[in-house]
């Protein structure tokens, strides 16, 4: 694979790094202290194609392809963590379904909306007391009446929700337990019986709200189902695979920001007669920091061309998104601490970003359960006798 991107997304890199610096910088101080997101940005992202990334254009998307939705992610989340994961779970949990598996009646429906710019899209996968566990724990049911699904329980952490005009759920169809046992269905959040519960108090993205949301009786018409019957485990699985490229590419950008106010910083400050950056100690931290980072985006850029070549990237998704997300925090750990006191301050943006990335190695399945699924798939591999990297 050739690592050098193509021209076409080298100029699409350039306009949309322009237009973070200007119109999403500025306001992501603002947005961590008053938890709203920066909507005069949003409300113009769909001319640069940001709100339908891997939509077609037919709906209103960009149709590109993953590696130029993993620069786009990593731009915006490298001025504002809130927008980038915001933006993230919209095009690839809210959009990405529909696009993926939903029927012509339903892209023409829904898709349109989504890419507006004007409302966020969302997926509702975690329960609370189902988090990595799906399959044994999820226990939000949906039984067919007739034309209908009638939908109780209860998802927890879902990001988006509150600007959502639909989400899409799993929901338990068959009580028999078992991978088959689930499905997809599209959920209008204005039906009766949606509630839709206060945001979370987070530690960060405190701009990027996530909500518990409550099911009671909600029934919704059986041309809802998305995709197939039964499928919904399997499709939840092939959208947490994409989805841990682009918290891969987000954990990216927070640590390229991260690292740029490092560098600013140790430029700046003068300790002992001379700027700290001329310390052997921080160029040590400013060395190891961009080796890390250049390492990250490599392996979120190789996952996203497996991806987008057809081949089987569970394994190479996981790998880098663990080792993106654990490279942001080291990276913001050090940026910190060159900055000293100062680093611990809200005055700075390494303090917000600090906060900010620790939901990396949460989201889309923890560390752990990363280190699970990478391990598993190379078990499976020695098995078969695949001894040759990917």
């Amino acid at each position: 694979m050739d690592f050098e991107l193509p021209d076409d997304i080298k100029m699409f890199q350039r306009a949309l790094r322009d237009f973070c610096e200007a119109e999403i910088k500025p306001h992501a101080s603002h947005a961590d202290e008053s938890g709203e997101l920066p909507w005069n940005a949003i409300h113009k992202m769909p001319a640069l194609g940001l709100t339908g990334l891997q939509v077609d254009e037919e709906y209103g998307g960009a149709g590109m392809d993953t590696i130029a939705a993993s620069v786009a992610v990593e731009e915006i989340g490298r001025v504002c963590g809130s927008t980038g994961l915001s933006i993230s779970a919209h095009n690839g949990l809210g959009c990405g379904p529909i696009a993926t598996w939903g029927t012509p009646e339903q892209k023409a429906r829904w898709l349109p909306v989504l890419t507006s710019g004007k409302v966020l899209g969302a997926l509702a996968l975690t329960e609370p007391q189902a988090g990595s566990d799906l399959l044994g724990g999820a226990q939000v049911s949906a039984v067919r009446e007739g034309d209908e699904w009638v939908i109780n329980g209860t998802k927890a952490w879902i990001t988006n929700v509150r600007f959502a005009p639909v989400i899409t759920v799993l929901v338990r169809t068959r009580p028999e337990g078992g991978s088959r046992s689930f499905s997809m269905l599209l959920v209008e959040t204005d039906r009766e019986g949606v509630t839709v519960h206060p945001p979370e108090k987070k530690m960060g993205l405190k701009a990027s709200p996530t909500h518990m949301i409550s099911f009671e009786n909600v029934r919704v018409p059986a041309e809802n189902l998305l995709g197939e019957e039964g499928r919904g485990f399997y499709m939840t699985m092939q959208t947490l695979d994409s989805g841990r490229i682009s918290i891969g590419a987000l954990s990216v950008g927070l640590a390229q920001g991260a690292f740029e106010e490092m560098v600013r910083y140790a430029q700046e400050r003068h300790a002992f007669g001379e700027p700290i950056a001329h310390k052997q100690l921080i160029q040590e931290k400013i060395a190891n920091a961009a080796v890390e980072i250049e390492a990250a985006r490599t392996l979120v850029y190789k996952a996203a061309w497996m991806k987008d070549a057809g081949k089987d990237y569970t394994k190479m998704a996981a790998i880098a998104k663990l080792k993106a997300s654990e490279v942001a925090e080291r990276v913001c750990f050090d940026a910190i601490q060159i900055h000293g006191s100062y680093g611990y301050s809200r005055e700075y943006p390494v303090e917000r970003i600090y906060r900010d990335q620790r939901l990396m190695q949460i989201g889309e399945g923890t560390s752990e359960i990363q280190r699970i699924v990478i391990a598993r798939r190379v078990l499976q591999e020695f098995e078969q006798g695949v001894l040759l990297p990917a």
